[in-house]
C-alpha cells in the first residue's frame, strides 16, 4: 500500500492562494495609487490654471485701477453737484416764497384801520407787529391771513392798549408759520 503524503501539496496550494491574494492587494493598491496620482496630478495642474488666472486677474485689475479711481471721483463730484443744486432750488424757492408772503400780507392790510410796524420771517415763521383801530381789525386780519395758501396757522401772541398821537389803539403781535405749496403740475392740453 502506497501512502502519499499531500501535505506539501495543500501547503503549496495555501501559500500560492495566498501569494495570489497579495498579488491582488497589492495590485489593489498600486491602482488606487495610480488613481490618487491622477487625481493629485489634475488637481494640481487646476490648481496652477487658477491661481495663472489670478495673477492675470490681479494684473487686469490692476490697469483698471485708475479708471475706478476716476469713476469714484467723478460719482463724489457728480453728489457734489447734485447737493448744490439741490440747495439753490431751495433756496430759490425759499425766496419766491417769501415774496409771495410779503404780497400775502400787503394784500390782506387793511390800510385805513392798520398798519405794521415790523414783519420778520426767519425759516418756516413769520412774525408781525402792528398797530390796529380796535380788536376787530385785529381779528379779521388774522382771518384774512389764514386764507393764505402760503400761511399757515396764525396766533395772537400779544395785544396791548397802545397810546398813539393821544388816541388809545390797539398794539398786537403776531406769530405765523409759512409753509411752500406744493406747485402744481401742469397738463398738455392740445386740441388738434
Amino acid at each position: 500500500m502506497l501512502r502519499i503524503n499531500l501535505l506539501p501539496i495543500r501547503q503549496l496550494k495555501k501559500r500560492a492562494k495566498a501569494r495570489n491574494q497579495i498579488v491582488i492587494v497589492a495590485t489593489l493598491i498600486a491602482f488606487v495609487c495610480l488613481i490618487l496620482g491622477a487625481v493629485g496630478f489634475l488637481q494640481n495642474t487646476r490648481i496652477n490654471s487658477i491661481e495663472a488666472s489670478i495673477t492675470r486677474l490681479k494684473q487686469e485689475k490692476q490697469t483698471y485701477a485708475p479708471i475706478l479711481a476716476e469713476m469714484k471721483r467723478l460719482e463724489k463730484a457728480k453728489k457734489d453737484l447734485e447737493n448744490k443744486i439741490s440747495i439753490i432750488k431751495k433756496l430759490k424757492r425759499d425766496s419766491a416764497t417769501t415774496v409771495h408772503v410779503l404780497d400775502e400780507v400787503a394784500k390782506k392790510v387793511d390800510s385805513k384801520r392798520m398798519w405794521l410796524k415790523s414783519l420778520k420771517q426767519q425759516g418756516g415763521s413769520l412774525s408781525l407787529t402792528g398797530i390796529a383801530l380796535d380788536n376787530r381789525t385785529v381779528a379779521q386780519f388774522m382771518d384774512a391771513l389764514k386764507d393764505s395758501p402760503y400761511i399757515n396757522t396764525v396766533n395772537l401772541s400779544n395785544a396791548s392798549l397802545a397810546k398813539v398821537s393821544g388816541r388809545n389803539l390797539k398794539s398786537f403781535a403776531l406769530a405765523c408759520s409759512v409753509i411752500t405749496p406744493e406747485p402744481k403740475t401742469q397738463t398738455n392740453n392740445k386740441k388738434n
